[in-house]
């Protein structure tokens, strides 16, 4: 009997990559999607899955992954994204503001277009897309980021909405505080800054995110998860967060995903 397939975006590292080693450890063959072809590989390796690279904002590298997945597919995990800086909106980075938009949204919608045919045509079909706590409320120094974020999300309630009577069920899982070994460093470009974000916390991991993502595809294929917010104990909003005082951060956020 063939696995079913799943297609895991930005599976290189983090929430892709633990999410890519849960669906493989539930039966699934997967299909590891990312930029860096040696991240990539090494985790389709690892899980015996197949390593395709792949910018989601190239509509080439999307319609190459649209081939190598073919005709069916089961489960597609819209995780590539991130944020950049906190710079305050007067003083904005447009093309940092570009980029988060470009990858966050514009690329959720090409992967998830690319791939849609073959989602019907499983007859019961998930499309799970990973947005953030950020998609759902607003901090300083957040602008561009939490703007893509809600953009992600009314992006995800409208496919709902446009795929309703299909065999597909659409889910947003919307992450708080989740430690991963890139997320903060690659947004502050800086590793003492980036561990302060996580100081006096203990934080969701990327096995928390992946754990949920396995839940939702778990679920009868006529109970569709609509939206799962998913923090740390310590984090009752991105602007507070209860913190060891020892080892209160000096600067930084706390922000979700």
């Amino acid at each position: 009997m063939t696995s079913p397939l799943a297609v895991v975006t930005g599976a290189g590292s983090g929430i892709g990559a633990a999410t890519a080693r849960a669906l493989a450890a539930d039966g699934f063959h997967v299909i590891c999607a990312g930029r860096r072809a040696d991240r990539i590989e090494a985790v389709a390796d690892e899980i015996g899955g197949t390593a395709v690279r792949c910018d989601v904002t190239s509509a080439a590298d999307v319609a190459r992954l649209a081939d190598v997945v073919g005709p069916q597919l089961a489960v597609l995990v819209n995780n590539a994204g991130g944020a950049l800086g906190l710079d305050p909106v007067v003083d904005g980075d447009p093309d940092q503001w570009r980029a988060m938009y470009d990858v966050n949204v514009v690329g959720t919608m090409q992967v998830t277009k690319a791939l849609a045919p073959a989602l019907i045509a499983s007859g019961a079909g998930t499309i799970v897309n990973i947005g953030s706590t950020a998609g759902r409320t607003t901090y300083e120094g957040g602008g561009g980021y939490t703007a893509a974020k809600h953009a992600l999300a009314a992006v995800t309630e409208t496919l709902r909405l446009e795929l309703n009577g299909q065999p597909v069920r659409v889910t947003e899982i919307a992450p708080g505080m989740v430690k991963t070994e890139e997320f903060s460093l690659v947004r502050l470009g800086d590793p003492a800054k980036a561990d302060a974000v996580y100081a006096g916390v203990e934080p969701l991991v990327a096995e928390d995110i992946a754990e949920a993502v396995r839940w939702v595809v778990a679920r009868p294929p006529h109970v569709d998860i609509d939206l799962m917010v998913i923090k740390p104990l310590a984090q009752a909003a991105a602007h507070k967060v209860s913190r060891r005082p020892s080892n209160a951060p000096e600067e930084g956020h706390s922000s979700g995903r």
